[in-house]
């Protein structure tokens, strides 16, 4: 083991002590979750969730969202406007608020007004501030105008670089707005590069905003474009928002709603089926979307199940003696948002995805029991064929359960001698039974299939390879049909753990499902047809975060190094046009010829080059496949993967920055 010497010691001047906005833009995918498009978007997020804890509170009914044609993006609101008086701190309270991390007025104090809010850790503005190139908030309030610019880069005098720091702050007499403030904000691209902001991001925010608060309205208006300004305000609420949802699909029945509340805290929920099989279940606790549940969560599934199958058997719709039917089948198909309002809600972990509270388990459960079976003695139609649809799901399941232990007994199919058949003719299997460390490539082409075949980990590495693309299951909602669709059928069997209401993750054969297609627009096409199938019909994978995309390179350049006999061939992939350009550039500078080659599929590499490219655990790039908030993933799949030809123009042209690529 080789020594250190002391200049690499671990010491005391090893520790360093950031301190104010410098942590975050050191670390700024810890505070906005990364530094390209999401990362942007996200101190959007940040400054329109603040005006919405302002509507929260009572104290807002209108934001209006402004994109500029500098890239620069302004949130205005008719709230109380922050305080800019002097702070304890001998510092005015606004400038507290856009310096100091983990301030703010939304710590469980009553005398701020925030009973009920999202902003729980007092980072958001101070985010914004540091990882903009400036800042600009205006502040209507007692009859004044406060305006100041907090500024990030070189100082004048280019000694220093400064981080968010405020010019000298204007205070003048003006009644133009009652009260409220206006945050807009430059994205510095040093730390996010190239700079759009989509707009139908910014409008998925504000439109789950505007369906979340009844009352609320919020405009969206882009510069860029033109100053037509979109209004959204939706009375209806939930209903209104499951509709949106399932705009495009065949529904069952208008959607129903159910409200109450208990104490301090509020439960709101609209639910509605479709004919498809997907269940997409969204919840929210103060607005903020809960991808993992929690106690909420809870509560409505197990009240949901409890009340459906009472119903059941009180209205002869289960035999006596029968077994209840599952939650998961009794929700197959169903699109709900759940939305409750709680003073000092408690999450687990720093991201506020899953919540905590033990005493809103129970709470939810009580109001879903109480109008949910109101509602079911209320439409018996609806409510039968509820029960019945879930009594076909559960025969088709045990059908299903007992096909697999077939399967996994060999009493399937055998061969004249007695022998079982290979279940999945095309695929390649692990050697190992460690399913956790086992892997399957579901790979575009025989050709690229046969190079990862040589080219794999023969103990964890299972390879499929997929002669054409996979049926569109968004457009195909019948389950016998897309079980006919011979690419489809061959990755259920592969994994090995159903499809759809019979989906078992624990019987799944592989820790990690990757996609691994050419780089160009088919390529594309087949990642989200199966980004598609597994969303709708293998979602638990998913949310496991078991679905991954793989990322081949572009292209392979080759030079030589070094002189004489230390001369050598060297060998450098790259996976974007940026990463080629810096390349390029830096070979000039050597003055060092090269040879490019531009690689059009996976077929074009040998074994090697694809296992050290794209295959090896300790070289490769995978992307994970998330789902982040639910209600946006179905209405993008629906949007994108959909019949309405119009919604998805519309969304190409409103995210898409054609001016980026060159002609």
């Amino acid at each position: 083991m080789a020594l250190v010497t002391p200049a690499q010691e671990y010491n005391d001047a090893s520790i360093h002590v950031l301190e104010g906005l410098e942590a975050i833009r050191k670390r700024p995918g810890m505070y906005v979750g990364g530094t390209g498009v999401q990362g942007f978007h996200h101190l959007f997020k940040e400054v329109i969730d603040n005006a919405v804890d302002e509507a929260l509170a009572g104290y807002c009914d209108w934001i209006d969202v402004t994109i500029h044609e500098d890239q620069s993006l302004g949130v205005q609101d008719n709230g109380r406007g922050i305080p800019f008086g002097i702070h304890e701190t001998g510092k005015r309270t606004v400038e507290v608020a856009m310096t100091v991390p983990h301030s703010g007025g939304k710590f469980g104090d009553k005398d701020s007004g925030y009973t009920v809010s999202g902003g729980l850790h007092g980072v958001g503005l101070t985010a914004v501030n540091a990882l903009s190139k400036w800042t600009q908030v205006t502040i209507w309030r007692d009859g004044q105008r406060y305006e100041q610019t907090y500024r990030s880069g070189p100082t004048d005098d280019g000694k220093r670089i400064r981080i968010g720091e405020p010019d000298q702050p204007t205070i003048a007499k003006d009644t133009t707005h009652a009260r409220g403030t206006l945050i807009r904000f430059l994205p510095d691209s040093e730390v996010f590069g190239h700079l759009h902001f989509q707009v139908g991001i910014v409008e998925e925010r504000i439109r789950m905003m505007a369906y979340l608060n009844p009352g609320l309205t919020i405009t969206l208006t882009d510069l860029r474009t033109s100053d037509e300004r979109r209004v959204f305000s939706f009375e209806g609420g939930l209903s209104a928002f499951v509709d949106f949802l399932n705009e495009g699909k065949k529904t069952l029945h208008t959607p129903a709603s159910f409200s109450g509340t208990s104490g301090d805290i509020t439960v709101d929920i609209g639910l509605q089926y479709t004919d498809g099989y997907a269940e997409t279940l969204a919840s929210f606790v103060n607005c903020i979307p809960t991808k993992s549940g929690g106690t909420h969560v809870r509560g409505f599934k197990a009240a949901f199940t409890r009340t459906c199958n009472d119903y059941a058997k009180t209205n002869g719709l289960l035999k006596p003696g029968q077994d209840n039917l599952e939650g998961d089948l009794l929700r197959e198909g169903m699109t709900c948002v759940l939305s409750i309002r709680i003073p000092n809600p408690e999450f687990i972990g720093q991201t506020k995805d899953e919540l905590s509270n033990k005493e809103v388990q129970n709470i939810v459960s009580t109001i879903v029991t109480e109008q949910l079976g109101a509602y079911l003695d209320q439409n018996r139609e609806f409510a039968t064929n509820l029960i019945q649809r879930a009594i076909l799901s559960k025969r088709a399941r045990d059908a299903a359960k007992k096909a697999a232990e077939d399967v996994r007994t060999g009493r399937d199919k055998k061969d004249k001698n007695g022998r079982r058949k290979v279940l999945v003719e095309k695929l390649t299997p692990p050697q190992s039974h460690d399913y956790e460390k086992n892997e399957l490539f579901i790979v575009e082409g025989d050709s690229a299939g046969g190079s990862a075949k040589q080219g794999r980990d023969f103990r964890h590495h299972g390879i499929l390879p997929l002669r054409g693309k996979s049926l569109n299951v968004e457009k195909e909602t019948d389950l016998a049909k897309i079980l006919k669709n011979a690419e489809i059928a061959a990755i259920v069997d592969s994994i090995g753990a159903g499809i759809g209401s019979s989906f078992d993750l624990s019987q799944a054969k592989y820790g990690k499902v990757i996609i691994m297609s050419d780089a160009d627009p088919d390529g594309g096409h087949i990642q989200s047809l199966l980004i598609t199938l597994f969303y709708s019909y293998m979602r638990p994978l998913v949310e496991a975060g078991r679905l991954y995309v793989a990322m081949p390179p572009l292209y392979k350049l080759t030079y030589q190094s070094g002189k004489g006999k230390s001369k050598q061939q060297e060998i450098v992939y790259c996976w974007t046009d940026d990463e080629l350009d810096d390349l390029r550039r830096d070979l000039a500078k050597q003055k060092v010829s090269f040879e490019l080659q531009r690689y059009k599929g996976l077929g074009e590499m040998n074994p090697d080059q694809l296992w050290e490219t794209t295959m090896n655990p300790e070289t490769r790039t995978l992307i994970q496949v998330d789902v982040n908030d639910p209600s946006i993933a179905e209405r993008r799949i629906t949007t994108l993967m959909g019949s309405n030809s119009d919604l998805r123009k519309q969304w190409l042209y409103e995210n898409i920055d054609f001016d980026s690529y060159e002609e």
